[in-house]
Order: C-alpha cells, then sequence, then structure tokens
C-alpha cells in the first residue's frame, strides 16, 4: 500500500526488495497488484492481507506448482510450516489417471476449462507447420478495450506468423467485440478465431511455437509443461510476479508494455517465432521435461499427492 500515487508513476515501483526469503532481487513493480492502492480499506487489499494471515492458521499447504521450478520459495515455505506439498502441475498427473477413475463421482471431467471448448481450432492447426502458429489467450477473467484488440490484431496480422487469437464474449470492456471488416478479411489470411479452445492440447500440439498470454498461473504452468515459450502481458493480481519469473527466473518468455502498440506486439511476435525465440524455445522444452519427471514414478509431486491422500484416509478415519 502506497501513501501518494506518485509511487506508482514516478520510478519507485523499480525498487528492488531484498529482504524476502527465496524472492531476491524481486522489484515491486512485480508484486500483486492489489498493493498499488492508497485506500487501506480497498476490499481487494484487505481480503489478501486476511488471507495471508489466515494462511499461517492451516494445517496443510497445497501448492499447484513443482519443487524443480520454485526450488527457493518451497524451501522457505517448508522451513516456516510443517506440511508443505507440492502437487504440479496437476494436469500431468490427471492425464495419468485411469478414464474410468476420472469419471467415478464427476460428469465427464477431463480438464479444468470454465468456457465451451471450440475444437474446431485443432482442425486448423492440422494444416500448419511446426512452430509456426503463435497462440494468443487473455484467459477467462481479463477485460480490454476494443482499441487493444485492434492494436493486438493488427501485431499479429503484420507479423506474417500465423496465430490461433482467441476473443471470448465478455472480452471488450463496455461494448460488442465489433472488428473492422477490412480487419477481419486481413486475419483469414493468416490467423484463426476463436471464442475458447482445448488449450491443453493447443498447447501441445506441434504447430504451436509461442503462446501470447495473460500469465495467469493455470496458463504459465501448461505452458511451461507443453514446452512452450510465452510473450507477457500481465494484467492484476500474481500475473505481474508470474511475468517475472518467465521471463527473468526461468527464462522462457518476453516481457511486454501494459499499453498495447500495435508494432510491439509485431517485434516481439517475430522474436519469440523466429531464431530469437530458439533458446527460449529450448529453455522451455527443459521445463517441460522437469514437469514431466515431477509428476511421474517417485517424482516430487507424485510422491506429494499419494502422501497427502494417505493423510486423508488416515485423518478420516480417525
Amino acid at each position: 500500500m502506497y501513501t501518494d500515487e506518485s509511487y506508482l508513476t514516478n520510478g519507485y515501483l523499480d525498487t528492488i526488495i531484498d529482504w524476502i526469503p527465496g524472492m531476491e532481487e524481486i522489484r515491486l513493480k512485480d508484486f500483486n497488484s492489489v498493493m498499488r492502492t492508497t485506500n487501506p480499506n480497498d476490499k481487494q487489499f484487505t481480503f489478501c492481507i486476511n488471507a495471508t494471515q489466515q494462511s499461517h492458521n492451516v494445517s496443510h499447504n497445497i501448492f499447484h506448482t513443482f519443487d524443480a521450478l520454485e526450488t527457493s520459495i518451497v524451501n522457505v515455505l517448508s522451513s516456516m510450516f510443517p506440511n508443505v506439498y507440492t502437487v504440479g502441475p496437476t494436469q500431468l498427473i490427471l492425464n495419468q489417471t485411469p478414464e474410468e477413475e476420472k469419471q467415478t463421482g464427476m460428469s465427464n471431467f477431463n480438464a479444468y476449462s470454465l468456457w465451451k471448448e471450440e475444437p474446431e481450432c485443432l482442425q486448423w492447426l492440422e494444416s500448419k507447420e511446426p512452430n509456426s502458429v503463435i497462440y494468443v489467450n487473455y484467459g477467462s477473467f481479463t477485460v480490454m478495450s476494443l482499441q487493444d484488440i485492434i492494436e493486438f490484431g493488427w501485431g499479429l496480422i503484420s507479423s506474417n506468423h500465423y496465430f490461433l487469437w482467441i476473443i471470448r464474449s465478455d472480452l471488450v470492456v463496455g461494448e460488442s467485440t465489433v472488428l473492422p471488416p477490412d480487419f477481419e478479411e486481413h486475419v483469414k489470411k493468416r490467423g484463426f478465431i476463436a471464442s475458447w479452445c482445448p488449450q491443453e492440447k493447443v498447447l501441445n500440439h506441434p504447430s504451436v511455437g509461442g503462446f501470447l498470454t495473460h500469465c495467469g498461473w493455470g496458463s504459465t504452468i501448461e505452458s511451461l509443461s507443453a514446452g512452450v515459450p510465452m510473450i507477457c502481458w500481465p494484467y492484476l493480481w500474481d500475473q505481474l510476479t508470474n511475468c517475472r519469473y518467465i521471463c527473468k527466473e526461468w527464462e522462457v518468455g518476453l516481457e511486454m508494455g501494459k499499453e498495447v502498440k500495435r508494432e510491439e506486439v509485431k517485434k516481439l511476435v517475430n522474436e519469440l517465432m523466429g531464431d530469437g525465440g530458439d533458446k527460449k524455445r529450448a529453455k522451455a522444452k527443459e521445463w517441460q521435461e522437469k514437469a514431466y519427471k515431477a509428476t511421474g514414478p517417485n517424482g516430487s509431486s507424485s510422491l506429494n499427492v499419494n502422501n497427502l491422500m494417505e493423510e486423508i484416509i488416515m485423518l478420516s478415519r480417525s
């Protein structure tokens, strides 16, 4: 929380914080966006404060990550709390579950999508060469102006790369998402637009070579699990922290400015999808291997899931 709004624009947010264990050299601007308020009674701010305080009272802490991805943070948390479990990527663990077990007590549960998926995009991807498509999705809740959409669109078009672009029906704030006619004509030549898609399948498709994302944690860990590098356009909350780790710690992403400019979109897409993105693509594949190792036989996350299940069973019997 800040006492003066000038702190948000005068460079103060670039201050490096060196006293948080496990998060060395993180900047103020990389923290949860709810901290950027001058109102101590802000609802989101007080919610986060209360939630953090309550976390000290729980018996078990379960995190959707894996040990190799956030080693220093996991080590610090494990020294502070008695029961810390890393259980991710959960989708990789779920994918190993026999189909009949997935259906037990659930109705056709096979993913954690909140929207109706359009599988037609997978057919379109089949016609494209390996690593030739940039996938663009801003998540389930991010909103923006129509002008932002148009800037993103012209940037994607002028990059001359194929793109799969997810535009939700409620993506634009306060108005319908009506694209200019000439814009749609250009999109047809290089792109495919859908309102939602089966993201895990898309990210794991051979033709997808990059992901322009809002950096929500679900999208972040799915992209790492698929070995796909990212262009990061964080919107709020933890997305700012995730962006910092994607670009600086894990070295698999390029950070985009908050103000959407078609020239920057074009530049970053060309860099990530071209030869300049080879190192980040290789690094993403390394994280993919580590994610599969964590969720494989005797992997850290697999063992944690098994131990957690045993504890739950024991507690239910006592």
